[in-house]
C-alpha cells in the first residue's frame, strides 16, 4: 500500500497476547534492536496489567528480518537484594560484535498494595537502573548490575539507548520524585554515558528540563547524528499550567566531554505524545509518534530540512486505534494525577523505529483491548530523496 513517500510491504504481530495466560495478556514498553549478526529482539514489559506488581520483562526474536518471530526463553531476576519489585522496560543495544546489554527499569514493590504513581504526592516507587549482558544473541543473559543515578530521585528509562560509530552509548532516563515525598516534583530528562562498552557510566549529564518546571520533556526518545557524541531528541511534552499536551518538541546537541552543550528546545508541527526519531543516511529525520487523539494513530513523519518543518504530506497513518479503556482526560484542561491514571489504563503506543537497510524500516508498537494488549510490526519501504 502506497502512502506518500512510505508504502508499508508487510505487517503482523510480534508478540500475540490473546495466545498467553492470564498473567502475561498484558504486553507493551516496545523496543526494538537490530544485531550485526541481522537478527532482531525485540524487547518488552509484560504482565497482567499496565503496570501489575508482577511485570517482568520478555524478548522476542526474528531471523528473517521481522517475518516472523519467537518468544525467548530467558526470565530476569525480579528481586534485588532481596526485595520484591517489578521491572519496567527492556531497551537493547549491541554495543560491539557479540556483546549485547539490555537495560531495565526496577520498581520496589515491597508493599503490593502502592500503585507505581500515588495520585496524593505525585510520586512514584522507589527504582533502580539495571544493566544485564548477553554474548549468545540475548538467548542467555548474566547477573544485573545497577547503573547509577547518583542523588536522582523517581528515575526510570525513557527509551532507547543511544550508539555512536566510535563505540560511545548513552542511556536515557528520567527523574521526578519519590512516593512519599510531599515536595512539588521536578522533572528532568538525563543521559548517562559510557565508552567502555557498559562497563561503567559517567554522572548523569542533564538534557532537559523547564527552568521554572512548568513544562514536562517526558519520554525523551534520541537519535544519534554523524558527528561523534551528535545527537537529535524529540519530547513528549506536557504544560502544566495550561493543562494540556503540546506538540511535539525537539532538540539537537552533543555530548561535550562530561557536558550536554545543546539547542534550544523547540515545537515541532507534529501533534501527539511520544516520538521516536530515526536519521537517514541521505540526512531525513523520521519520527514515528503516538497520538492519543480521538481516533488514536501512530504515524510515521518526515522532515527534509533536519526537523525546522515537517510536511503533512510527507506523513503516513500506521495503524489506527479505537481507544475503548475508560480514560477521563482528553486533549485540554488535563487534571495531572488523573492523566497518571490514564497513562496505566491507554491500549496502544511506544513507537519504535529501526532502520533494515535497503530503505526499509521496521516499526513496532503495543495496541490491543484493556485486558489484553499484543506486540505489532510493520515492514515499510521510504522512497528515495528527490534531486532538487
Amino acid at each position: 500500500m502506497q502512502l506518500s513517500m512510505f508504502t508499508i510491504e508487510d505487517q503482523g504481530l510480534i508478540f500475540d497476547a490473546t495466545l498467553q495466560p492470564a498473567a502475561g495478556r498484558i504486553a507493551y514498553f516496545t523496543s526494538l534492536c537490530v544485531l550485526r549478526s541481522g537478527v532482531i529482539l525485540c524487547g518488552c514489559q509484560n504482565g497482567p496489567g499496565k503496570h501489575a506488581v508482577t511485570s517482568i520483562v520478555r524478548l522476542s526474536r526474528s531471523v528473517d528480518a521481522g517475518k516472523t518471530w519467537e518468544l525467548l526463553p530467558a526470565e530476569f531476576e525480579t528481586r534485588i537484594e532481596g526485595v520484591a519489585g517489578s521491572l519496567g522496560a527492556a531497551e537493547l543495544v549491541e554495543a560491539a560484535p557479540g556483546r549485547l546489554l539490555l537495560f531495565a527499569t526496577w520498581f520496589n514493590r515491597s508493599d503490593p498494595e502502592r500503585p507505581l504513581f500515588d495520585p496524593v504526592t505525585e510520586g512514584i516507587l522507589k527504582s533502580k537502573q539495571l544493566l544485564a549482558v548477553s554474548t549468545d544473541d540475548g538467548l542467555n543473559w548474566g547477573a544485573w548490575r545497577e547503573i547509577s543515578t547518583g542523588d536522582l530521585k523517581g528515575c526510570a528509562l525513557t527509551g532507547p539507548v543511544v550508539q555512536w560509530n566510535d563505540g560511545t552509548i548513552a542511556f536515557p532516563f528520567e527523574s521526578f520524585k519519590e512516593y512519599d515525598d510531599p515536595r512539588p516534583g521536578q522533572h528532568a530528562a538525563w543521559i548517562t554515558v559510557s565508552r567502555d562498552l557498559g562497563k561503567t557510566f559517567s554522572a548523569p549529564l542533564l538534557l532537559a528540563q523547564h527552568p521554572e518546571h512548568k513544562v514536562y520533556y517526558w519520554d525523551q526518545r534520541l537519535c544519534a547524528r554523524p558527528g561523534a557524541g551528535e545527537f537529535t531528541a524529540l519530547f513528549w511534552t506536557h504544560d502544566l499550567a495550561e493543562q494540556r499536551d503540546l506538540n511535539v518538541h525537539l532538540r539537537h546537541g552533543v555530548i561535550d566531554g562530561e557536558r550536554i552543550l545543546a539547542s534550544s528546545i523547540v515545537a515541532t508541527t507534529i501533534p501527539g505524545q511520544i516520538a521516536a526519531p530515526l536519521r537517514l543516511q541521505d540526512g531525513r529525520l523520521l519520527a514515528f509518534v503516538v497520538d492519543r487523539g480521538r481516533p488514536g494513530t501512530m504515524t510515521l513523519w518526515c522532515s527534509s530540512d533536519d526537523g525546522k518543518t515537517w510536511p503533512s504530506s510527507d506523513r503516513a497513518v500506521i495503524y489506527t486505534h479505537d481507544e475503548r479503556a475508560a480514560v477521563t482526560q482528553g486533549r485540554e484542561n488535563i487534571d495531572f494525577k488523573q492523566y497518571w491514571e490514564d497513562m496505566g489504563k491507554w491500549s496502544f503506543g511506544h513507537p519504535a523505529l529501526r532502520l533494515l537497510g535497503d530503505g526499509q524500516l521496521l516499526l513496532a508498537w503495543y495496541a490491543g483491548s484493556p485486558d489484553c494488549m499484543s506486540l505489532s510490526w510493520a515492514r515499510v519501504r521510504v522512497a528515495q530523496r528527490s534531486a532538487s
